[in-house]
Formats: C-alpha cells, sequence, structure tokens
C-alpha cells in the first residue's frame, strides 16, 4: 500500500495536527462539526518534507495523489476545473502545525482563464466581479510562483487609477479590470518570457510547489529562528473552494477574535470589508470597518457568525482567531486557530476561561508562554507629557507599548540603522512578510492603511513589539 499524502477535509480531525498542519486539521474539524466551510483537501507535511527529500521536486507519486483528490473534490462540490458550465476556483493556502501568520504563501482564485473569466461573466450576470478575481490571480500567481514582484502590477493599477480619476480599487470597472488583466499577463511574459498558464491543473501544480518552497523563505526562517519552530516539520497545504467576498455590496470578508487579543476581553473583537478578498484585510490594503458594523450590513450572516464564534470557543476551550467570507448574504468558514495575544491578555484570558469552566487551573498555567511574561513590562509613555504632546495623527492601538526613534521607510533601513546603534521606528503603507527583518529591529512600527488584524497588528503583537497601524491622516510618496 503506497503512502497517503493526500486528504479530503471530511477524512481529517483536530488531533492530525502534525499531519495535515494547524489549518487543515481545523477545517477538517469544523467540517466535523458541521460548520459552514468551502470543502476540499490537505496536502500533507510529510507530501513537503518528501519534496525536499526528492530535491525540491514533486515526485509522481504526489502528483498522481493530487490529481486523485481534484476529481474527489470536484464531486464533492459538484463543480469541475475549466469547466464551460459551472468552474471551479480553488483557493491554495500553507499550513504548519504551528502558527506562522502571513510568513508563507497564498494564492486565490486558482483555475481562471480567459473562457472561465467569460463564463463566470456571463452566469453572474457580474463581469466587474469575474475580471477582478482574475486580475488578482494573475498578480498573485506571478508574485508567488514565479517570484515575478508585486511593485510591477501595483505600478499598473496606480497607473490606471490616476487614468481614471479614482483613488480605490474597488472603483475601477469591468473594463478597466480586463485591460488590466491584458497589462498584466504582457507584463508576466516580458519577465518569464512565456505566456500565463491557462491549464487549472498546470496552475495547481505550480502553487502547491510554491508554497513547499515556501517553507524554506527567508521571513519564514526567520520566524522559525524566533518561535523555536523545527525546521524538519515541513508545512501542508489546503486546497479549499473558493468563497467570493467581491461578487458586490451583499458580500465581503473578515477576521475576526472571540476575545480581544490586546486586552482579554471577553466579546468579539474584528474587521470586516464590504466587496473584498481576504487578502484586502490581513495585507492592510484598505483599513476595513468593526466587525460590528457587519451586523447593519449583513444582519442574517452576522447572527450566524456570533453562534458560529460561540460554539468554536467552546470546542477548542480557548480564544479563537477565524477568518471568513459572506457571498452574496451567505456565510463561509475558512479558517479557525487558536488566536495570538498580548501578555497581558494571555493572563486574562487564561483567568477568564478558569472562571468560567472552560479549562482547570493547570492548563491555565500551560497556556501562557513564559517568554510573553516580560512584554508586560512594555515601556510607556508618561502620562504628563503625553497629555501635553501635539499628536502628529491617530491611529489604532494594535500593540501595546511605547517606542521612541527615527523615522525609517524600509525594513532594510531599519537593519541597517539599528546595526549602527540608532533607534528607528518603521513606518510603512502596509508592512508585508518581507518587512518581519525591520519589523524585529524597529522599536515599534507605524502603518497608514490596515486594522487591529492587519500583518503588521498581527505580527507586532507576537514579537511583542509597539505598533500603531491604520494612521491615515499621514500622507506617504
Amino acid at each position: 500500500m503506497s503512502k497517503k499524502f493526500v486528504y479530503l477535509f471530511s477524512e481529517g480531525n483536530a488531533t492530525m495536527r502534525e499531519l495535515l498542519g494547524g489549518k487543515g486539521a481545523n477545517l477538517a474539524e469544523m467540517t466535523h462539526i458541521g460548520l459552514p466551510v468551502p470543502q476540499g483537501f490537505t496536502i500533507s507535511t510529510e507530501a513537503c518534507t518528501q519534496y525536499y527529500e526528492d530535491g525540491r521536486k514533486i515526485n509522481d507519486e504526489i502528483q498522481a495523489q493530487i490529481m486523485e483528490y481534484i476529481d474527489k473534490m470536484e464531486e464533492v462540490v459538484g463543480k469541475k476545473f475549466g469547466d464551460k458550465e459551472n468552474p471551479l476556483l480553488v483557493s491554495v493556502r500553507s499550513g504548519a502545525r504551528a502558527s506562522m501568520p502571513g510568513m508563507m504563501d497564498t494564492i486565490l482564485n486558482l483555475g481562471l482563464n480567459e473562457d472561465v473569466v467569460e463564463v463566470m461573466s456571463a452566469k453572474s450576470g457580474n463581469p466587474r466581479w469575474a475580471w477582478d478575481c482574475y486580475r488578482r490571480f494573475i498578480q498573485m500567481y506571478s508574485d508567488v510562483v514565479m517570484e515575478v514582484g508585486k511593485k510591477y502590477f501595483e505600478q499598473l493599477i496606480d497607473e490606471m487609477k490616476e487614468a481614471k480619476g479614482v483613488t480605490q480599487d474597488i472603483d475601477l470597472t469591468a473594463d478597466d479590470l480586463k485591460t488590466l488583466a491584458g497589462q498584466f499577463k504582457a507584463e508576466y511574459k516580458n519577465k518569464i518570457g512565456k505566456d500565463f498558464p491557462t491549464d487549472p491543473k498546470e496552475q495547481l501544480m505550480g502553487a502547491v510547489e510554491a508554497v513547499f518552497r515556501s517553507w524554506d523563505n527567508p521571513r519564514a526562517n526567520v520566524y522559525r529562528r524566533d518561535n523555536d519552530i523545527p525546521y524538519s516539520w515541513g508545512t501542508a497545504v489546503n486546497v479549499q473552494a473558493m468563497a467570493f467576498g467581491n461578487m458586490g455590496d451583499n458580500c465581503g470578508t473578515g477576521v475576526a477574535f472571540t476575545r480581544d487579543p490586546a486586552t482579554g476581553e471577553k466579546g468579539l473583537m474584528g474587521e470586516f470589508l464590504v466587496n473584498a478578498q481576504g487578502e484586502d484585510v490581513v495585507a492592510g490594503v484598505r483599513t476595513p470597518m468593526p466587525i460590528a458594523e457587519m451586523a447593519e450590513k449583513f444582519p442574517a450572516a452576522y447572527e450566524q457568525f456570533t453562534k458560529v464564534c460561540a460554539i468554536l470557543e467552546d470546542h477548542y476551550r480557548d480564544m479563537q482567531d477565524m477568518e471568513f467570507t459572506v457571498e452574496e448574504g451567505k456565510l463561509y468558514m475558512l479558517q479557525t486557530r487558536n488566536g495570538k495575544r498580548t501578555a497581558k491578555a494571555a493572563l486574562k484570558i487564561a483567568c477568564d476561561l478558569v472562571d468560567e469552566g472552560m479549562i482547570d487551573e493547570k492548563q491555565a498555567v500551560a497556556m501562557i508562554d513564559p517568554r510573553n511574561l516580560d512584554t508586560l513590562l512594555h515601556p510607556q509613555f508618561d502620562a504628563k507629557a503625553l497629555k501635553a504632546a501635539t499628536p502628529a495623527g491617530k491611529g489604532l492601538g494594535a500593540s501595546p507599548g511605547a517606542a521612541c526613534g527615527k523615522v525609517v521607510f524600509t525594513a532594510e533601513d531599519a537593519e541597517a540603522w539599528n546595526a549602527r546603534g540608532e533607534k528607528v521606528v518603521l513606518v510603512r503603507l502596509e508592512t508585508s512578510p518581507e518587512d518581519i527583518t525591520g519589523m524585529k529591529a524597529a522599536q515599534g512600527i507605524l502603518t497608514v492603511r490596515g486594522g487591529m488584524t492587519s500583518h503588521a497588528a498581527v505580527v507586532a503583537r507576537g514579537m511583542g513589539s509597539c505598533c500603531v497601524s491604520g494612521c491615515g491622516e499621514i500622507k506617504m510618496d
């Protein structure tokens, strides 16, 4: 019997974390307890380890199993790759057994080509959505799989917005996005020397390999060293049917915690964007609205979501960090995990869970990472001096503490200045995972865009660094 490397979500559960990674095990567990999860399959951490043992190649046996599970997934969801009637689009996400937020790679809307875009456009009556998905996919695939930098595509988007006299991506029309998709493909051919792939199965194999490869990228290696995560663990890959938060104003996407990760207060804390995909929230590209406003926009989905949150916290007996999408008013859960939190929040949550009868005192003590306790001694500004100061702008207190230093605008400068003994504050439009070394070198992080659940906020909290996000009053070139 050959070794099993691939599992449908319905074949796994929470105890299989070492094999399926944290994300895969939790998707399987949410499926198992009957929550609304878009279905798919997980390629195991052992397949990743095998990839490196085979000299960075996906061997024939693993490829054959992936192809077999594509057929099984198509049967489960009732859609087919490249189909002219009911096309299947998937997300491809990493998922190590230890949470590594933003350190590895994700691809959304995989399975698209010109034919499928036209089918989606005609069937939905929403060509803007179809072309928005396609231009996002080309950009992500080019960046993650083929390592063509995002900046080339961002320049094209900025030029298009300037030409049309708009400031937001969502203000671009279907025709604008169709033009952008053509420009993106031309840029891809210019950089790679061949046409953008149109076969969904070829796209999928490229994406799976890119996720395996990202286990060994510089930012993942830095994060692993800082958090004592062994290199030998490898990452799983989750292939999941897409749920679309960008189909219009009756759709959206969000990230939420069952308790406040900065203070530990019980109650839903999170952020939500209408007409957006998940990466827009976590990357901090647009400043989102508080989760409570979702109750006005999508009352039925919000009511269901609050029930799901209660079920998940009760099931895992810990504060949960969840990603979700609302597609045409219907809720889909994309991920849950034990949420990263500050030391102050960790102490409060552990004590509260004991008081609520969720865990016992021994479990509460085990929940506290001793290394995080020193962050309770975060520097603070003198209250009188703070009151007397004139603020340059206001943002969201995403990670506690106080920071003082010279302003730098790139991760490279933060490292270089720190190495020569300068204290610096890293200021960015929004941080990306590539900024991890600069974030480590800085006393604090300030971002113009993003919210409490953006990349900068989540990583800073994990590092115990001060972070202010979404300070829109600052104008940056």
